[in-house]
């Protein structure tokens, strides 16, 4: 199994990468993108939901109410992230959304009165100035719309963390099988109620678009499903660094398929993202194995 996970790590890195191009691809506005992913993922999820469905009942109103709200955010996470690609480049949007270990440690910071180190301090603003520099980068490649596709990549982290952390206390005896299709289903329920009143069409697309609707459900679902596997055999930090890859993998594939444009300072700012949040979770490693010990 030691030999396998690094191919595992690998093919899941190279799946979640491609969730970016996708949506590129796609000229389906993104309440409908993000819609039918989670529809989608749900019926994925099926099977092994209808194996474990006694588990429903396990669930109560209060768990039920805290489902819905982690719904809620899942969809605005969705909804923001897949705008921000129409918006900025796939190297900006990915980068940023990089930052969601240390948005959640500063959210856990905020609910959960949960305490940090100075090298963790600095881990951070190692990151900041990197997202510094991947706008300002932003700035001198095009229009005031790409910072705008910035900071709804930024808006998106927030969601993601608020999602995270209603995750971490409040359905912790809950099968994540289970979790997950619940959430699923409300994210895709809340954005299919925004897309009635918003006016937008939820059919009438091509067969292609259907296809990158299929596509967006398999692949980042693969990518999660193989790193849950895989925290059987390596620990949580081994799992987020290797996600690390996605912006790296992301960015690749948009020179390549998309020809997208990438300048020096933005590599450079990606660069300190990137070592800002690998420092982070390197600290973080260190410190639950002085914990556990």
């Amino acid at each position: 199994m030691k030999r396998n996970v690094g191919l595992l790590l690998t093919i899941s890195i190279i799946a979640i990468s491609f969730a970016a191009i996708f949506v590129k691809w796609s000229e389906a506005p993104s309440s409908i993108l993000s819609m039918y992913r989670m529809y989608l993922a749900c019926l994925l999820l099926m099977p092994i939901v209808y194996i474990k469905r006694k588990e429903f009942m396990k669930l109560s109103k209060r768990e039920w109410l805290f489902l819905f709200i982690a719904g809620v955010f899942l969809a605005l996470h969705f909804a923001l992230w897949f705008e921000s690609l129409k918006l900025t480049t796939v190297a900006s949007s990915t980068i940023i959304l990089s930052l969601q270990p240390i948005i959640a440690l500063l959210g856990g910071f905020f609910v959960y009165k949960e305490r940090t180190s100075l090298s963790t301090i600095l881990a951070i603003g190692i990151s900041i100035i990197g997202i510094l520099m991947v706008g300002w980068g932003d700035v001198s490649l095009s229009s005031k719309s790409v910072l705008i596709g910035d900071f709804l990549s930024f808006l998106s982290v927030v969601a993601l963390v608020c999602y995270l952390l209603i995750g971490q206390n409040k359905v912790k005896q809950t099968s994540h099988w289970i979790y997950s299709f619940c959430v699923f289903f409300f994210a895709a329920l809340i954005l299919h109620l925004y897309n009635l009143f918003a006016g937008i069409p939820a059919g009438g697309y091509e067969a292609r678009e259907w296809g990158i609707f299929i596509l967006l459900a398999i692949f980042p679902t693969i990518a999660h499903v193989i790193f849950n596997f895989l925290l059987n055999y390596v620990n949580t930090t081994t799992v987020s660094m290797a996600m690390l890859g996605e912006p790296v993998g992301a960015t690749i594939l948009a020179v390549v398929l998309l020809g997208e444009p990438v300048i020096s300072l933005q590599i450079a700012g990606g660069f300190f993202v990137l070592l800002g949040v690998s420092l982070f979770l390197m600290q973080q490693g260190k410190a639950a194995q002085t914990g556990s010990g």
